[in-house]
């Protein structure tokens, strides 16, 4: 039996990314491990197909807890048997390649965006410089693997002469869906043959709060997102947490926003998927200041697809490719406070868009889904393990 191992940063608790894509080369019948990090804080490991493990710090952030978590991650590699070592991202790229080196084994480079170019670090020179310095010396040295979406697998190709795979961010397929005026438990499917006519007729009743999920960090719009709100008649719920987390806080009581504007904290995956399907709208958010945002192609822009939902996003190439195809979203030329404002009140007052929209996620929840999308990642380690 072939042994990979997967490495990230986090706690593996809250990683719906990492829980599909392990899962999904378990059922395989490869051997799996994904190595994270223990925190003080962190909740019990959940059972999964694959084997979990997680190493203490006694940094938890900052340069110090890199350097730290790299050097106990590299040392754990070091003396564990495996066919191939996955770096996830650029944070743990370093003691996979040493590891790989030393033992001779494959290695792959699975990278969720353009690391240097997210906001957080392209705006603090330092930290990009060493960043961008540790990208340069170890990407080329891994000449297999994947990435989210074709415009970071070309702008990979185009740095470093990498030939990168493209594994989206889908979810997997869900076969009922509660929320959107379903009787909990009803089958969803009945709707998908539903024309856009007969949708808007049904007795689909939304809830009343607009979604944002995921991490709560710098370069999501927040700055512009909160005081748009007060443009809104309906109440914005944020689920999750991050770096930008006290200043989104500021910024709701700034715009005396406490009643509008509630932050839910975060969920376990499967709580998230119920609160997601009964929403009446996501919004999918980037600021255009690092490359790593204009080219990105976030996870929750197909949870809400995968929840029946429609959703703002900002009309980016990946996300204007998709809705091209699919027309799932009303894309906003930018994120300023105006721009947002107007595509949520367009989808709250515009019911014959909203129920174009609804009816086209039903249907690309059918295509847009981690049962079709796993099955370029089981050919990749085909190929590379057999």
């Amino acid at each position: 039996m072939k042994k990979i191992i997967c490495t990230v940063t986090n706690d593996l608790s809250y990683d719906q990314r990492m829980s599909r894509i392990c899962s999904s080369l378990a059922q395989q019948g490869y051997h799996v491990v994904l190595v994270g990090r223990k925190l003080s804080h962190s909740d019990p490991l959940e059972q999964h197909p694959f084997k979990q493990k997680r190493l203490a710090c006694f940094f938890t952030k900052g340069p110090l807890f890199y350097a730290e978590y790299n050097l106990r991650l590299f040392f754990w590699l070091l003396f564990q048997k495996a066919d191939c070592i996955c770096a996830i991202d650029l944070d743990t790229i370093l003691p996979c390649l040493i590891a790989s080196k030393l033992k001779g084994t494959k290695r792959v480079y699975d990278a969720h965006e353009l690391f240097c170019e997210m906001k957080e670090v392209v705006t603090r020179p330092s930290r990009y410089k060493l960043w961008k310095r540790i990208e340069r010396f170890a990407v080329p040295k891994f000449k297999h693997g994947y990435t989210v979406c074709k415009p970071i697998a070309e702008e990979f190709q185009k740095m470093y002469g990498v030939n990168y795979a493209v594994v989206r961010n889908v979810p997997v397929k869900r076969e009922k869906l509660k929320g959107l005026g379903h009787r909990e438990g009803s089958e969803q499917p009945s709707t998908l043959n539903l024309s856009t006519e007969a949708l808007a007729k049904a007795d689909l009743k939304p809830s009343t709060f607009f979604l944002y999920q995921g991490a709560v960090n710098e370069g999501r719009s927040f700055e512009t997102l909160i005081p748009a709100m007060k443009k809104l008649k309906m109440p914005l719920h944020i689920y999750g947490d991050g770096n930008f987390l006290e200043q989104t806080k500021s910024l709701i009581e700034k715009n005396h926003l406490q009643e509008t504007v509630l932050l839910k904290g975060k969920l376990h995956p499967q709580e998230l998927k119920e609160v997601t399907s009964s929403a009446y709208a996501g919004i999918t958010l980037f600021e255009n200041n690092g490359l790593s945002n204009y080219l990105s192609l976030a996870n929750r822009f197909f949870d809400y697809i995968q929840a029946g939902i429609p959703q703002i996003c900002v009309s980016y190439p990946a996300y204007k490719e998709i809705n091209q195809q699919f027309d799932i979203a009303f894309l906003i030329p930018d994120t300023t406070e105006q721009s947002i404002a107007d595509g949520l009140n367009l989808l709250l007052h515009d019911t014959v868009l909203y129920k174009r929209l609804q009816s086209n996620c039903l249907k690309a929840r059918e295509i847009l889904n981690w049962q079709e999308e796993e099955k370029i990642l089981i050919s990749f380690y085909k190929q590379l393990l057999g």
